[in-house]
């Protein structure tokens, strides 16, 4: 019977993933194997290049840190766990060793899970099998570790909405698999892969069961290299042996196979070893095509769409995939740059249906080059839900004589798409910011005039366009016509760079601490949205607008996300790398949020009542908060900004 102490650990796992999904019964079994472990401060846990051990841990009390070593030997903090964190799971997935070192920040007080008595009973519960093999390659936390020794992409993991027992049969049911004997040349071998359009072929012997698997990666690495002559046998460069899994192996199998081992190649034979016919063979890519509701799938069918109806459904599927991520905690990196290629092929696809009705319209095609600059949080690659549309459109410098008529080409097309881009779900702009606006469908010299009056004249009405336009990024031309307009206003800072700067730094510090001196949250007081906290107004915009004019002065352009901006600042200043990262970890959250908040909601995530949110998500967004006051603190020492106000 449980003892006192495994039902206080079965209390305190319960509620933690991976764990919740196992039944009581189960969870005990795991709880009463559990080693609490002590760790004073300083003390380390493992170290790099350590063998496995056949414990993995959560943090109960205290704090775990985690270090990597650059090139000359120097720690790199890579990341804090706290209470609740699971780290050091690599002997729960392979065989491998420790890459980082583990060590311990304060009192910390750890449970030490049994790795061998825990992967004794998730075979018999899917939902951990699917958590390991999906939630762990791409979570912000454990895909610091897992990268380090998995090639397995994030985006591999499966959406919950799709089935979990999908056989392999499926996969394979059109063609036998491709192999050849081991004393066939490599030239052949490659011949024929490339003839039957595969990415590895399988040797095997004269009973047709599998000794070994070439891919396209062996090739590279050996032969085209010129390390092994292609005339030798392919025994000189097989992989020898291999993973093999039965004909019956489900999806879900074949994942936590691929975790374990680090393989992206299974062989599929009659009986699950090596000592039976094969019968197929499962790659990583081949897992992705099984996958209706993957990005590469989504994209595929977005560039093959010709209605903005079905378009729609496609953005309705991306913001399914969307949830399947941020339910298993995907990194927000990731998230965001599935969307933003999503977003940005959507948009695509509308221009070229936009001009097929210029066609029809017997208009021709457009009469100079041209680039559909998104702006915003799209133009940051930051836009996860669907919010009004920013666009504008730019075009090459034209003679005087042809400009109206261009311009008249442009606009006609800037309505279709915007029309088309409404349709499909981005709501028009209520501040017309779009293109089909004659203000913001210009010349590359009349963006650069534009560009150059807000940049003069810093009244409160340009430094609200500067907030919006100078995230621009093209999304259909080669880069060109926006790369001219970058230039100029670099030029421009040359010239204009102090006063400019800090117009745009006092802009920064137009919305002060989130919180009131109560720690109660700032809330509307009047309007629509009375008693709601404007997660866009209060927290994510100080933090963009402050990544945005810290990158100006760094004078570091075509870096337009938020994230990346604070990545790039904390290496060119080295002395307030903290403040960046902290900034950067609490616009994931915020990032996070938001999109949380809007999908439970229909809405855009943008104002959230405090009761609403859960005593957690209370305490990481006033966490989140710190940042913002702090380089708030910044920008006015920095910019002088107590001498202009």
């Amino acid at each position: 019977m449980p003892n006192q102490v495994t039902y206080r650990v079965y209390d305190f796992l319960k509620e933690i993933e991976p764990f919740s999904y196992l039944d009581q019964e189960s969870l005990l079994r795991v709880a009463s194997r559990v080693e609490v472990r002590y760790q004073p401060p300083g003390t380390v846990v493992f170290r790099p290049g350590e063998p496995p051990r056949d414990r993995f841990f959560v943090v109960k009390e205290g704090v775990i840190e985690l270090y990597s070593e650059d090139a000359d030997g120097q720690e790199l903090l890579v990341e804090r766990c706290g209470e609740k964190d699971i780290f050091g799971i690599r002997p729960l997935l392979a065989d491998d060793t420790y890459v980082f070192l583990a060590r311990a920040v304060e009192e910390s007080l750890l449970y030490a899970i049994n790795s061998e008595g825990f992967r004794d009973i998730i075979p018999h519960h899917p939902r951990v099998l699917e958590y390991l093999a999906t939630s762990m390659a791409g979570s912000s936390r454990y895909n610091l570790e897992y990268r380090a020794v998995q090639r397995q992409r994030p985006g591999a993991a499966a959406s919950r909405e799709e089935p979990d027992l999908l056989t392999l049969q499926s996969l394979h049911r059109s063609r036998d698999p491709v192999v050849c004997h081991a004393n066939e040349t490599i030239m052949d071998a490659a011949q024929r892969m490339t003839e039957q359009g595969v990415g590895s072929i399988i040797v095997v012997d004269e009973d047709h069961c599998p000794i070994g698997i070439i891919t396209d990666r062996d090739l590279r690495r050996c032969v085209a290299t010129g390390m092994v002559s292609r005339k030798l046998p392919v025994l000189r460069i097989m992989s020898s042996p291999v993973s093999c899994i039965p004909t019956e192996a489900t999806v879900t199998d074949v994942q936590i196979r691929m975790l374990r081992t680090g393989y992206h190649h299974l062989v599929q034979t009659e009986d699950g070893t090596d000592k039976s016919r094969v019968t197929g063979v499962v790659s990583e890519h081949d897992l992705l095509l099984l996958q209706g509701n993957n990005p590469a799938v989504v994209i595929q069918e977005i560039t093959t769409a010709r209605t903005p109806a079905y378009l729609r459904e496609l953005r309705d599927r991306a913001e399914r995939l969307l949830s399947s991520y941020l339910e298993k905690e995907v990194a927000i990196g990731y998230i965001t740059a599935v969307m933003t290629q999503i977003n940005d092929e959507i948009i695509r696809k509308c221009i070229k249906l936009g001009l097929a009705r210029m066609q029809a319209d017997g208009l021709g095609n457009p009469p100079a080059l041209f680039d559909w600059l998104t702006l915003g949080s799209q133009g940051r690659g930051e836009q996860l839900l669907r919010t009004d549309q920013d666009n504008a459109l730019i075009f090459e410098d034209v003679s005087p004589a042809k400009y109206n008529s261009t311009k008249d080409y442009f606009l006609k097309l800037a309505d279709y798409v915007t029309e088309h881009l409404n349709e499909v779900g981005y709501r028009y702009c209520d501040g017309d910011m779009m293109a089909s606006n004659p203000k913001w469908c210009l010349s590359v010299s009349k963006w650069k005039d534009q560009f150059t009056e807000w940049m003069h004249e810093n009244t409160a009405e340009n430094l609200l366009n500067t907030s919006i336009f100078f995230d621009y990024r093209g999304v259909w031309g080669d880069g060109s016509l926006p790369d001219k307009l970058t230039s100029h206003i670099f030029d421009e800072l040359g010239s204009n760079s102090t006063r400019f700067q800090a117009s745009l730094a006092m802009a920064a510090l137009q919305n002060p601490s989130p919180l009131t001196f109560f720690r109660n949250f700032v809330v509307e007081r009047s309007g629509e949205h009375k008693d709601q906290f404007d997660l866009k107004a209060r927290a994510m915009r100080p933090l963009t607008d402050a990544a945005r004019v810290l990158i100006l002065q760094a004078r570091k352009g075509n870096i337009n996300n938020t994230l990346k901006r604070f990545e790039a600042l904390a290496k060119l200043e080295p002395q307030n790398a903290r403040l960046y990262e902290e900034a950067a970890e609490a616009y994931e959250l915020l990032i996070r949020l938001r999109a949380e908040l809007g999908l439970k909601r229909g809405d855009n995530g943008r104002f959230v009542r405090p009761e609403e949110l859960t005593q957690v998500q209370r305490l990481l967004l006033r966490n989140s908060f710190n940042p913002v006051k702090e380089i708030q603190q910044l920008l006015e020492v920095r910019f002088q900004l107590s001498f202009l106000r």
